[in-house]
């Protein structure tokens, strides 16, 4: 039987001095609305309700400069959700740093993986 491995699996959480600011899970969100066109349909796709995501993006339009979601309203016409470019640009340089943290623990986990019992 192979020997059980360490995957190390950072997870990034971005504060504003004492404040939670940008995580995964806001991150996943802004990934979802962007795939699906509807805040509706990424909580659904999330296994969220409607009212937790629209906190949610509520409360990227309180820190950050420019809104991240752009929204319309929906009734008969199905409103919809697209991300603005900020939106875009801030999705991305969160999945920048995944990938870089992923990249700098990557060495530390083989080693810490070294000294596991077989």
């Amino acid at each position: 039987m192979p020997a059980k491995v360490i995957s190390v699996v950072p997870r990034l959480r971005l504060y504003r001095g004492r404040s939670f600011a940008f995580g995964p899970g806001k991150a996943d969100l802004l990934e979802h609305i962007a795939r699906t066109g509807s805040i509706s349909e990424a909580a659904k796709a999330m296994e969220m309700s409607y009212m937790k995501a629209w906190t949610l993006v509520k409360s990227l339009e309180r820190g950050f400069t420019e809104p991240l979601v752009i929204k319309s309203r929906g009734g008969h016409q199905r409103g919809g959700a697209v991300l603005s470019d900020t939106g875009h640009k801030v999705l991305a340089v969160y999945r920048e740093m995944e990938a870089a943290s992923r990249v700098a623990t990557q060495d530390a986990g083989v080693r810490f993986n070294g000294l596991l019992k077989p």
